[in-house]
């Protein structure tokens, strides 16, 4: 007989496990609350855009995007089918990471340089030493807490590096205002935190990762879809998964978990306006933490006390949310992403059209869209620069104006104009944002920050309550940031866990390690990384060197 597994919540983590779990002979099903699959991983349409036979145009809760290092959600993408050959197929390089600033044309970070032993700080020189205001000063600090990063050992980095926020490891207080503005402002972008507020342990090794990734020659440093997310990988991804016997529902709402005697008993359902109760044999939560914090109740508490972590981890969100611009001709800007350095809402944009060679957007919305500008806002609680007010408190016209404004101010610089009010077609925010009443913004989907000293919080994959398994990106994993990659890892530990408890130990999910450093040789940084865990131990701090 084969053993039900009742996965609830249907994104990146939901779908994961699915795919896992059916290829190794389990009856599977999914709920999913939404009426469109993929969590935050979806795109979604604009809806009534399309008008005289079209489609809707194409919406996102933000734009995807696929870093060098990731590991466990591509080969999940070569594992689907997609026509004659996978989803991975439809992933394409991006050759360009350019800084706007308000001051300065369009600078271009990346640099294709070949990687010397000899000199790690070469690497950042060359890498940043542009008009950016960096000093060399400056530029070997960097370097040297991104060395301090590479040659410390796990234990360091878990335990010593969870605790302090990113801003005092960098030193930033005591550098310069350009120092402060790349090296530590950089959070926003990447986690949606400020870097008084995020923890080294998290943002240390993907800013070195990131880094290596970008000055590694031979292929790009992250790779974009070729078209609408749901197109290309969420909708091919779920018709294989019903075809191999999951039984996805959308629109399905979890209302509650029962736990008696320590254990789930059953979990109920609402779905097109039936109540009604799932039982199966295991039960994967595969919901946001802000999600999971409502379901833990007094019962699961007394079977697992560890359980609270999640209900105190439920405050530790931010905001990252997309808003497309659809314009009357297509606007590249450049061949990648541009990050918009000055803008005070931390704004980074990809023009997409240039990524999606076989999508014809004539085919959508009115016709006449030639392009799709894709903006992610991270950070919603400064000032903008056209009403004074942060993104939490605007109307989503204010939004759709202050982020035009803010990218306006960043690339017409120098005489220089590249983006102009008459290109405008229509624009779109993402659907999570509500403007549910006139004095606040509510964001249906925020994003898990890795604050100081969080990491105690977050469970394991596994819990105390023999059939409760977890899969979401607050879950205790290698890839450590709130990501599909770090969904997909949680996923595949909540498998393995229900594998083991079945006997199956060689049936088990990859699990890969991340931030490892290829590029430097694992070897070679084994021998510092060896030497640090010896000062570790003694309760000695970092110092590089070896004997």
């Amino acid at each position: 007989m084969m053993k039900k597994v009742a996965i609830l919540g249907g994104g990146v983590a939901g779908l994961s496990a699915a795919h896992e779990l059916i290829e190794r002979g389990y009856a599977v099903s999914v709920y999913e609350f939404k009426s469109i699959p993929g969590g935050k991983a979806r795109s979604m349409p604009f809806t009534g855009s399309g008008i005289g036979g079209r489609r809707d145009l194409p919406g996102e809760h933000g734009f995807r995007l696929f870093p060098r290092f990731y590991r466990h959600v591509i080969d999940t993408l070569k594992r689907i089918p997609y026509g004659e050959d996978t989803v991975y197929d439809n992933l394409m390089e991006v050759t360009r990471l350019d800084i706007a600033t308000f001051t300065a044309p369009l600078l271009p970070l990346l640099a294709k340089i070949q990687f010397t032993f000899d000199d790690f700080k070469v690497i950042i020189k060359d890498l940043f030493d542009s008009r950016l205001g960096l000093s060399l000063a400056d530029m070997e600090q960097y370097g040297d807490k991104l060395w301090q990063i590479m040659t410390s050992c796990e234990q360091r980095i878990q335990e010593e590096y969870n605790l302090i926020d990113w801003w005092t490891f960098i030193e930033a207080q005591e550098q310069s205002e350009a120092f402060q503005k790349i090296f530590a402002g950089f959070t926003k972008t990447l986690v949606a935190c400020q870097s008084k507020i995020a923890n080294t342990q998290t943002v240390g090794p993907v800013a070195v990762q990131m880094t290596m990734d970008i000055t590694t020659p031979g292929t790009s440093f992250v790779r974009l879809l070729n078209g609408p997310t749901n197109d290309k990988w969420i909708y091919p991804w779920l018709t294989y998964l019903r075809d191999q016997g999951v039984d996805y529902r959308i629109s399905a709402e979890v209302k509650s978990m029962d736990c008696v005697d320590g254990a789930i008993t059953g979990v109920t359902i609402l779905e097109e306006g039936r109540t009604y109760v799932v039982e199966a044999d295991y039960y994967i939560a595969a919901f946001p933490v802000e999600v999971m914090a409502a379901f833990v109740t007094d019962e699961m508490l007394q079977a697992d006390p560890g359980l609270e972590g999640i209900v105190k981890l439920k405050d530790s969100v931010a905001w990252m949310n997309g808003i497309q611009y659809y314009l009357k001709e297509d606007v590249t800007i450049t061949h990648g992403h541009v990050i918009y350095l000055d803008a005070p809402w931390s704004l980074t944009s990809v023009s997409q059209k240039q990524f999606w060679p076989d999508v014809n957007l004539s085919e959508y919305g009115d016709g006449n869209v030639k392009g799709i500008l894709s903006v992610d806002i991270s950070d919603w609680e400064s000032p903008g620069i056209l009403y004074g007010k942060p993104a939490m408190e605007c109307t989503a016209e204010e939004i759709k104006a202050e982020v035009w404004a803010q990218m306006k101010k960043s690339l017409n610089v120098d005489g220089a104009v590249i983006l102009e009010d008459e290109v405008l077609h229509s624009w779109f925010l993402d659907t999570d944002i509500h403007f549910d009443n006139p004095h606040g913004v509510v964001n249906m989907e925020p994003l898990l920050i890795n604050k100081v000293g969080t990491w105690d919080l977050r469970p394991n994959a596994y819990t105390g309550i023999p059939n409760l398994f977890l899969a979401s990106d607050y879950v205790r994993t290698n890839t450590n940031l709130a990501t599909m990659e770090g969904a997909n890892e949680a996923a595949r530990r909540a498998v393995n866990a229900i594998l083991e408890k079945d006997g199956r130990a060689e049936d088990l999910c990859e699990i890969w390690e991340m931030y490892r450093f290829e590029a430097l040789g694992i070897d070679w940084l084994k021998r510092w990384r060896k030497h640090d865990q010896h000062r570790y131990d003694k309760g000695l701090p970092w110092d590089g060197k070896l004997l």
